[in-house]
């Protein structure tokens, strides 16, 4: 069954934020451990199938730096990130340098990909549909570029494309963690501490920019969500 359960967290600091997908992350691997070495079939009937998670969050200014990034993708010291209050932490998941902040969507899955595909680039093609499905309920066509990370707006545009969404990931034993950040009404000015996923040739955007006016995170916390449940065809429980 492709049971998932979905957890709204709203403003919360990475590094406990982090703390709690890693304990997650660990809780689902240790289900399916259970269930796949259960000597009898009695046994595995009888021990219930990991339950899979999304966590949508809003963090406070912070920097996270993937396993393959480059610390010189930071342009400013660390005493101007602390004068502006910009936590920073180098992370396990996949990518370069990224930035979240207030007004951006943080969607964290925790899926065991045994019950949907085990296909990390099918994976990361559907968290991709899902924000390019959401930007065109706003009627910003968005899309992706060949070789680049990310969900991009004016994809034809050479160094006028933008960045709208970043995508980090992580996967051990099929169960995924980290995820996608989604500049909803984000301050576009903190993506000048850094070159953001260590590409120096495009820029950034929001929703709010494309569209020309503010645009909450609760108008797109459903939509996100409800694309995200069409194309994984998961089963949400309490």
């Amino acid at each position: 069954m492709k049971n998932l359960q979905f957890e709204d967290l709203g403003l919360m600091r990475y590094k406990p934020c982090w703390d709690y997908q890693e304990e997650l992350f660990k809780k689902v691997i240790s289900q399916k451990l259970a269930k796949r070495d259960a000597l009898t079939k009695e046994e595995k009937e009888a021990l219930p199938s990991p339950t899979s998670r999304l966590i949508f969050v809003e963090h406070p200014h912070v920097l996270t730096l993937g396993r393959s990034g480059d610390a010189e993708n930071v342009v400013v010291s660390p005493a101007r990130l602390a004068e502006l209050g910009v936590d920073y932490f180098p992370i396990n998941r996949g990518g370069d340098i990224t930035y979240h902040g207030p007004g951006q969507l943080v969607a964290y899955p925790i899926l065991d990909l045994d019950q949907f595909f085990t296909d990390i680039h099918k994976y990361l093609r559907f968290l991709e549909e899902a924000v390019i499905k959401t930007c065109a309920e706003f009627g910003v066509e968005a899309g992706r570029i060949d070789g680049l990370t990310g969900v991009w707006v004016d994809i034809e545009a050479g160094p006028q494309a933008r960045k709208i969404c970043a995508f980090g990931v992580k996967a051990s034993r099929w169960v995924t963690m980290h995820g996608l950040a989604f500049n909803v009404d984000s301050d576009l000015d903190f993506f000048d501490l850094i070159v953001p996923c260590g590409i120096k040739d495009k820029g950034v955007t929001s929703l709010t920019r494309e569209v020309g006016r503010k645009i909450s995170l609760s108008e797109v916390k459903p939509l996100l969500k409800k694309h995200l449940q069409a194309l994984f065809e998961w089963n949400e429980v309490d």
